[in-house]
């Protein structure tokens, strides 16, 4: 058996192993697909990702809650102010374990279940069915090309190993969201019903997945998880969830990080230079954050602009505005 832990949060991919899951999160998908590339975070619009995936230092909590995550293959609920690295977390155990793209699902007031899972453009089937009249032609199109996979529909795909889903600030959606997740977080799987009502004449269907990778098979309409995927759910405590929800999570409260972790994060994206720079940025913002709310990018912010000659003149004025607090009633 692999050793704990699996994930390391070195930032370093290495190889690893799945243990076998209790035998209450077993599901029922054929394990049938590999998890896209790492490499997809060569490409230009994921180079963002590529960095946070890199430059993230987790603290020892984030690390062993990442792993009894997949262990248990039980979604992970963080909870803490803004710019604690919730998010960033994500992205850091995809590139260490070689996951592929984060699927990421930003919720709003106005998401829905069926947003997570897939979209089906009818009105768009129905003009190219009109279209393929009017020229004398017949009117069998594949429906596939009117369906895309969403970012949770892709993560409950069979594939061998978990796929990474972020779900972003989960606190701003309706109050309906959260119970209407219940199941699917229970039985990994779920139905296309504009599939399934074709089965008979049509059982495979090629349909896109929500990463841009392409498009995978869908069997009589059924998506079936084979490994329950690493569900990263963040939230800024704005608001209180169902019991019967959190039961179904883990729960972490992520920390204001401290000063030795706003050094390492410093170096981690300003190098050496960035830290020997800061010159007394780094206690001046711990003694803001007392205050106030702060994010850690409003102090890299910050010293990244030491950086720049040409601001001299400007530069405490810029420096103050920089690190101002996030909460109105502060200022």
């Amino acid at each position: 058996m692999n050793a704990w832990p699996i994930y390391r949060g070195t930032g370093e991919p290495h190889d690893w192993e799945l243990p076998e899951p209790p035998d209450w999160r077993t599901f029922a998908g054929e394990p049938s697909l590999e998890p896209p590339s790492g490499n997809e975070y060569q490409t230009e619009r994921r180079l963002g990702a590529l960095a946070r995936a890199v430059t993230y230092r987790p603290g020892d909590e984030e690390v062993a809650m990442v792993n009894a995550a997949l262990y248990l293959r039980r979604p992970l609920m963080l909870t803490g102010k803004p710019g604690t690295g919730k998010s960033s977390l994500a992205y850091s155990v995809a590139r260490e374990l070689n996951l592929g793209p984060v699927l990421s699902w930003s919720v709003t007031s106005k998401s829905t279940r069926q947003d997570g899972l897939y979209r089906y453009d009818a009105l768009a089937r129905l003009h190219d069915v009109g279209l393929m009249r009017e020229a004398g032609g017949g009117t069998v199109l594949d429906i596939g090309r009117y369906l895309r996979l969403g970012p949770l529909g892709t993560a409950l795909l069979p594939y061998k190993r978990p796929r990474i889903l972020l779900i972003d600030e989960l606190d701003k959606c309706d109050i309906d969201l959260p119970n209407d997740l219940l199941n699917l977080f229970e039985e990994g799987e779920y139905e296309i019903p504009e599939l399934s009502r074709i089965s008979a004449e049509q059982p495979e269907t090629n349909v896109r997945t929500d990463d841009g990778t392409g498009s995978v098979p869908i069997q009589d309409g059924k998506v079936r998880c084979a490994e329950f995927p690493l569900i990263i759910i963040t939230s800024n405590g704005e608001r209180d969830f169902p019991p019967p929800f959190l039961r179904r999570c883990l729960q972490l409260e992520l920390q204001q990080p401290s000063r030795d972790r706003l050094e390492s994060i410093v170096r981690a994206h300003l190098g050496d230079e960035g830290l020997e720079q800061s010159g007394g940025l780094i206690d001046r913002f711990i003694g803001l954050r007392r205050n106030g709310d702060l994010a850690t990018d409003q102090l890299l912010n910050a010293i990244f602009l030491t950086f720049h000659e040409e601001l001299a003149g400007n530069k405490e004025m810029l420096i103050t505005s920089v690190l101002k607090s996030l909460n109105p009633a502060d200022t």
